[in-house]
Protein backbone atom coordinates (compact mmCIF):
# COMPACT_ATOMS: atom_id res chain seq x y z
CA UNK A 1 0.00 0.00 0.00
CA UNK A 2 2.47 2.59 1.05
CA UNK A 3 6.16 1.43 -0.71
CA UNK A 4 8.28 4.26 0.39
CA UNK A 5 8.25 7.26 2.08
CA UNK A 6 10.80 9.77 1.94
CA UNK A 7 11.38 13.04 3.90
CA UNK A 8 13.04 15.14 6.30
CA UNK A 9 13.97 12.75 9.70
CA UNK A 10 12.14 15.03 12.54
CA UNK A 11 12.84 11.88 15.07
CA UNK A 12 14.72 9.13 15.45
CA UNK A 13 15.30 6.36 18.52
CA UNK A 14 16.46 2.86 17.97
CA UNK A 15 12.66 1.01 17.08
CA UNK A 16 11.33 4.51 15.42
CA UNK A 17 11.91 6.70 13.01
CA UNK A 18 9.09 10.01 11.92
CA UNK A 19 9.89 11.32 8.65
CA UNK A 20 7.64 14.92 7.10
CA UNK A 21 7.39 14.48 3.72
CA UNK A 22 6.20 18.15 3.85
CA UNK A 23 2.45 17.57 4.56
CA UNK A 24 2.11 14.77 6.41
CA UNK A 25 4.66 12.71 9.08
CA UNK A 26 4.99 9.27 8.98
CA UNK A 27 5.88 7.34 11.97
CA UNK A 28 7.81 4.25 11.48
CA UNK A 29 8.81 1.15 13.56
CA UNK A 30 12.08 0.27 13.07
CA UNK A 31 15.58 -1.87 13.76
CA UNK A 32 18.12 -0.87 14.65
CA UNK A 33 19.98 -1.30 11.91
CA UNK A 34 17.48 0.78 9.96
CA UNK A 35 18.36 3.98 12.83
CA UNK A 36 22.11 3.02 12.39
CA UNK A 37 21.87 3.80 8.75
CA UNK A 38 19.24 7.00 8.92
CA UNK A 39 20.96 10.26 8.56
CA UNK A 40 20.95 13.23 11.67
CA UNK A 41 17.74 14.78 12.10
CA UNK A 42 17.00 17.64 9.89
CA UNK A 43 18.62 15.52 6.82
CA UNK A 44 16.52 13.94 3.87
CA UNK A 45 16.14 10.11 4.39
CA UNK A 46 14.01 7.01 2.33
CA UNK A 47 13.06 4.65 4.09
CA UNK A 48 11.30 1.34 2.62
CA UNK A 49 7.70 0.68 4.35
CA UNK A 50 5.15 -2.44 5.10
CA UNK A 51 1.80 -1.10 6.12
CA UNK A 52 -0.38 -3.14 8.51
CA UNK A 53 -3.79 -2.45 9.48
CA UNK A 54 -5.16 -4.62 12.60
CA UNK A 55 -7.98 -4.83 14.72
CA UNK A 56 -6.00 -2.71 17.23
CA UNK A 57 -4.36 -0.22 15.00
CA UNK A 58 -2.52 0.85 12.13
CA UNK A 59 1.26 0.08 12.16
CA UNK A 60 4.08 1.00 9.34
CA UNK A 61 7.11 -0.42 9.31
CA UNK A 62 10.13 0.73 7.73
CA UNK A 63 13.34 -0.48 6.68
CA UNK A 64 16.58 1.01 4.97
CA UNK A 65 17.47 -1.67 2.71
CA UNK A 66 15.45 -4.07 0.27
CA UNK A 67 17.27 -7.25 1.63
CA UNK A 68 15.96 -6.19 5.16
CA UNK A 69 12.11 -5.62 4.10
CA UNK A 70 12.04 -9.11 2.63
CA UNK A 71 13.50 -10.83 5.44
CA UNK A 72 11.16 -9.23 7.53
CA UNK A 73 8.02 -9.84 5.32
CA UNK A 74 9.52 -14.02 5.61
CA UNK A 75 9.43 -14.04 8.79
CA UNK A 76 6.00 -12.78 9.68
CA UNK A 77 4.61 -15.94 7.89
CA UNK A 78 6.06 -17.84 10.21
CA UNK A 79 3.46 -18.99 13.22
CA UNK A 80 3.87 -17.25 16.64
CA UNK A 81 6.40 -14.57 14.90
CA UNK A 82 5.02 -11.01 14.42
CA UNK A 83 6.14 -7.52 13.37
CA UNK A 84 7.50 -6.72 16.49
CA UNK A 85 9.89 -10.21 16.75
CA UNK A 86 10.36 -10.12 13.29
CA UNK A 87 11.70 -6.13 14.28
CA UNK A 88 13.76 -7.98 17.14
CA UNK A 89 15.05 -10.30 14.97
CA UNK A 90 16.77 -8.00 12.73
CA UNK A 91 18.18 -5.70 15.35
CA UNK A 92 19.44 -8.92 16.72
CA UNK A 93 21.85 -10.08 13.83
CA UNK A 94 22.99 -8.57 10.60
CA UNK A 95 20.55 -9.88 7.42
CA UNK A 96 23.80 -12.19 5.67
CA UNK A 97 24.27 -13.48 9.54
CA UNK A 98 20.99 -14.57 10.09
CA UNK A 99 20.64 -16.17 6.33
CA UNK A 100 23.54 -18.26 7.08
CA UNK A 101 22.16 -19.02 10.43
CA UNK A 102 19.46 -20.66 9.05
CA UNK A 103 20.87 -22.02 5.98
CA UNK A 104 23.22 -23.69 8.19
CA UNK A 105 20.57 -24.88 10.56
CA UNK A 106 22.99 -23.14 13.61
CA UNK A 107 20.27 -23.16 16.34
CA UNK A 108 21.95 -21.98 19.12
CA UNK A 109 23.62 -18.78 16.92
CA UNK A 110 19.78 -18.00 15.95
CA UNK A 111 18.52 -18.33 19.61
CA UNK A 112 21.30 -16.13 21.41
CA UNK A 113 18.99 -13.28 19.45
CA UNK A 114 17.00 -11.48 22.35
CA UNK A 115 13.57 -12.51 22.50
CA UNK A 116 14.06 -15.86 20.33
CA UNK A 117 14.22 -19.31 22.23
CA UNK A 118 14.82 -23.07 20.85
CA UNK A 119 11.75 -23.93 19.99
CA UNK A 120 11.12 -20.67 17.67
CA UNK A 121 15.00 -21.07 16.09
CA UNK A 122 14.30 -24.04 15.67
CA UNK A 123 10.72 -23.43 13.78
CA UNK A 124 12.50 -20.54 12.13
CA UNK A 125 15.16 -22.74 10.81
CA UNK A 126 12.14 -25.53 9.43
CA UNK A 127 10.17 -22.79 7.61
CA UNK A 128 12.88 -20.74 6.10
CA UNK A 129 15.60 -22.56 4.70
CA UNK A 130 13.66 -23.71 1.94
CA UNK A 131 12.49 -20.05 0.94
CA UNK A 132 15.88 -18.44 1.78
CA UNK A 133 16.83 -21.16 -1.30
CA UNK A 134 14.35 -19.45 -3.70
CA UNK A 135 14.88 -15.81 -2.85
CA UNK A 136 17.99 -13.43 -3.77
CA UNK A 137 18.65 -10.62 -1.03
CA UNK A 138 21.72 -9.41 -1.92
CA UNK A 139 22.34 -7.14 -5.31
CA UNK A 140 25.43 -9.17 -5.80
CA UNK A 141 23.10 -11.98 -6.05
CA UNK A 142 20.59 -11.03 -8.61
CA UNK A 143 23.09 -9.15 -10.82
CA UNK A 144 21.28 -5.83 -10.50
CA UNK A 145 23.52 -2.72 -9.90
CA UNK A 146 23.80 -1.16 -6.43
CA UNK A 147 20.64 1.33 -5.51
CA UNK A 148 18.53 0.14 -8.30
CA UNK A 149 17.17 -3.36 -6.58
CA UNK A 150 14.35 -1.15 -5.35
CA UNK A 151 13.19 -0.16 -8.87
CA UNK A 152 13.54 -3.72 -9.91
CA UNK A 153 10.80 -4.18 -6.89
CA UNK A 154 8.90 -1.95 -7.85
CA UNK A 155 8.66 -3.81 -11.40
CA UNK A 156 8.01 -7.19 -9.85
CA UNK A 157 5.31 -5.27 -8.14
CA UNK A 158 3.44 -4.66 -11.56
CA UNK A 159 3.64 -8.00 -12.92
CA UNK A 160 6.68 -8.20 -14.62
CA UNK A 161 8.94 -10.83 -14.24
CA UNK A 162 12.55 -10.03 -12.50
CA UNK A 163 15.22 -11.59 -15.24
CA UNK A 164 13.54 -8.73 -17.75
CA UNK A 165 13.41 -6.62 -15.00
CA UNK A 166 16.63 -6.48 -13.90
CA UNK A 167 17.78 -6.30 -18.16
CA UNK A 168 15.92 -3.53 -18.44
CA UNK A 169 17.50 -1.52 -15.02
CA UNK A 170 20.67 -2.28 -16.56
CA UNK A 171 20.13 -1.11 -19.70
CA UNK A 172 19.16 2.27 -18.82
CA UNK A 173 21.01 2.61 -15.41
CA UNK A 174 22.93 6.27 -14.73
CA UNK A 175 24.55 6.81 -11.80
CA UNK A 176 23.20 9.52 -9.61
CA UNK A 177 20.02 8.88 -11.03
CA UNK A 178 16.85 9.06 -8.70
CA UNK A 179 14.24 6.47 -8.39
CA UNK A 180 11.74 8.08 -10.14
CA UNK A 181 13.83 8.48 -13.52
CA UNK A 182 14.82 4.98 -13.09
CA UNK A 183 11.57 3.91 -12.63
CA UNK A 184 10.12 5.77 -15.43
CA UNK A 185 12.82 5.08 -17.80
CA UNK A 186 12.88 0.84 -16.95
CA UNK A 187 8.92 0.90 -17.80
CA UNK A 188 9.87 2.80 -20.88
CA UNK A 189 12.29 0.13 -21.59
CA UNK A 190 9.90 -3.18 -21.09
CA UNK A 191 6.72 -1.78 -22.58
CA UNK A 192 8.73 -0.54 -26.18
Amino acid sequence: MIYSVKGTVIEKTPTSAVLDTGSVAFEMSISSITYQQLPETGQIARLLTHFVMREDGVYLYGFSKMEEKKLFLLLITISKIGPKLALAILSGMDVNKFMNAVMGSEIALISTIPGIGKKTAERIVVELKDKFGQLSFSTEETGVTNGTEDVVSALLNLGYGRPECQKAVNNIYKTGASFEELFKLSLKELTS
